[in-house]
């Protein structure tokens, strides 16, 4: 018989197996014995389950929950296992996975029919349904139950969805247009995911079900601790932001990606704009009408976020906003306030880690703006970056009675930044794309995908940056974020969910092309490849619809045509 050579990167060897091998088999000869469980495996750059066949030569790595894609493979089962539960429990009930919080995924039942105002009609879950969900979810892991996968007619998935409850993504499969739709199964029930699962139930052996709100939160290991369940404050104000905003689009009609496929292709996406540009109008309007409330105490306005939240665009609508009140905001550029190179930290590899708060000079900073609280001239500084030193040149500046100061950058919302400073002095925001649109009941977008399309777009467009460089550095953006941001997003007076209803698919005209332009070979194909599967569920802006999009848009800050100055 034949025999087909693979190369196993984790071992470093090549192997011989038959054709037809399965991941799973090829694992236990290659001896390679992890510090955690394998739960996926890369052939060729491609994510790929355990189940997996091997018919030609391959390059293999086998992953375990360290990995993203390992991580991401975990939550996705476990997702089913609960959605299975809940349906056992309450079969005349939809379980929606809504949004992710720092400390688990928020989900909830949801009758079909909707309350008067168009948003879902929300079924309060109690601390017995809680423990009944659990111990279920525990029974059918205990079972360890195969996960199999099977390619059927569209048509009948389709059917299969609605029967179970699942209009959604019954809707989403209807309207792509594929003769066959891929449909995963646990004990007979039916399902559709974006990406690999687990062999079997066993696997998932780290997981808690916590009430939380109306619903319960799906708790699961960070990935630098997959053993661990890690404790982390509650979210309180984020997730009425995320709420807000997922009533917002039910109320509009649109609850999920395949009502939002239906909108652009019966041709009424301009109306869908102009109504998510005249929310952030409102928004930006709201924020400013709380400053000018305080504006007998507040003199410095702090605006804070991860990567690519459109931070940039939210201070100069704000400000444009606070000017229609008659306040006179005033910027002032944070990066200005860097300490000399010399004192910059370094991080664990030895480089400079720019993105520490011990790379501000805090104690000049809070200097200055006590200066100019107290009615004192200060000369603002401007740091020279070629030679890593603070310059002054000469620009002076004194706060006047209706001048607000407004600053931006990662460190905002901690309050070491700003700690000589009398805290009601300031007004926190907090911007992020908290994007709560669903690409079906239970999977729903993640933030931090939304975000590396807009960066990816935006690096490409105006900095001439290939797609790869943005992917392969995104990791390292992340763990800056998780470091220097999350931890305090709930000190903000405010937030400002940053997300449009319609960004998906207009970044989807931008982003697709240049995904397709990275090799096969890259180190960053793996997530390219991810990242074109979950746009294919997605129908794009046509350039005539992009066209009516306004300057002001924080769309602009990431496609171009914007009439802000960056």
């Amino acid at each position: 018989m034949a025999v087909i050579k693979v190369f196993c990167e984790n071992t470093n060897t090549t192997l011989e197996c038959e054709p037809g091998t399965r991941l799973s088999d090829l694992l236990v000869k290659t001896g390679y014995v992890p510090d955690y469980p394998v739960l996926a495996a890369i052939v060729d750059n491609q994510l790929k389950e355990l189940s997996y066949e091997i018919y030609v030569p391959n390059h293999i790595r086998f992953i375990d929950y360290s990995h993203p894609d390992g991580q991401r493979t975990y939550i996705r089962s476990l997702n089913f296992v609960v959605q299975k539960a809940a349906a056992d429990i309450f079969p005349q009930y939809s379980l929606v996975i809504d949004y992710n919080l720092q400390n688990g995924m928020y989900a909830e039942l949801r009758d079909l029919e909707r309350d008067d105002d168009g948003t879902p009609k929300e079924i309060p879950l109690g601390e017995k349904d809680i423990e009944a969900i659990t111990k279920r979810v525990k029974e059918l892991i205990d079972e360890d139950l195969p996960f199999t996968r099977h390619k059927i007619r569209t048509e009948e998935a389709v059917k299969m969805f609605r029967r179970n409850n699942r209009p959604e993504k019954a809707l989403l499969h209807e309207l792509r247009g594929k003769f066959f739709t891929t449909v995963y199964f646990l004990d007979g029930y039916p399902d559709h995911f974006y990406g690999p699962l687990v062999e079997s139930t066993g696997a998932l052996t780290v997981w808690d079900i916590e009430f939380f709100s109306r619903g319960f939160l799906i708790k699961t290991p960070p990935v630098t601790k997959p053993y661990q369940l890690v404790k982390s404050p509650y979210q309180y104000k984020l997730f009425d932001v995320f709420k807000e905003y997922s009533d917002w689009c039910s109320i509009l009609g649109v609850s999920g990606v395949g009502v939002l496929n239906n909108v652009i292709q019966s041709g009424r996406a301009r109306d869908l704009i102009q109504i998510a540009e005249g929310l952030h109008e409102r928004k930006y309007a709201a924020i400013a009408d709380e400053i000018y409330k305080r504006r007998d105490k507040v003199k410095l306005v702090l605006i804070a976020g991860p990567s690519s939240s459109g931070k940039t665009t939210t201070s100069k609508r704000v400000a444009l906003q606070a000017r229609v009140l008659g306040l006179n905001p005033v910027v002032i550029e944070m990066d200005n306030y860097f300490v000399d190179r010399e004192k910059t930290p370094r991080d664990s590899d030895g480089n400079y880690d720019f993105e520490s708060l011990g790379a501000m000079d805090t104690e000049f900073l809070n200097q200055q703006l006590n200066d100019l609280f107290d009615g004192k001239t200060i000369e603002l500084p401007k740091f020279d970056f070629a030679v890593g030193q603070r310059t002054f040149n000469g620009y002076k500046l004194t706060l006047g009675e209706k001048d607000i100061l407004i600053m931006e950058g990662i460190h905002g919302l901690n309050p070491a930044l700003t700690d000589h400073i009398p805290q009601e002095r300031i007004f926190r925001i907090y911007a992020s794309a908290l994007t709560s649109l669903s690409l079906d009941e239970n999977n729903n977008i993640s933030t931090s995908d939304s975000r590396l399309i807009r960066r990816m777009v935006r690096d490409n467009h105006f900095r001439g940056m290939k797609p790869e460089d943005t992917i392969l550095r995104w990791p390292s953006v992340r763990r800056g974020e998780i470091t220097n941001i999350f931890p305090y997003q709930e000190n903000a007076d405010i937030m400002f969910n940053s997300a449009l209803i319609y960004e998906l698919p207009l970044l989807k005209y931008y982003a697709e092309p240049l995904l397709r332009r990275i090799p096969a070979n890259s180190p960053a194909s793996t997530e390219s490849i991810r990242l074109l599967k979950f746009l294919s569920y997605i129908t794009e802006l046509q350039p005539s619809e992009i066209s009516i999009i306004p300057p002001t848009s924080v769309m602009r800050e990431f496609i171009g045509g914007s009439s802000f100055e960056y």
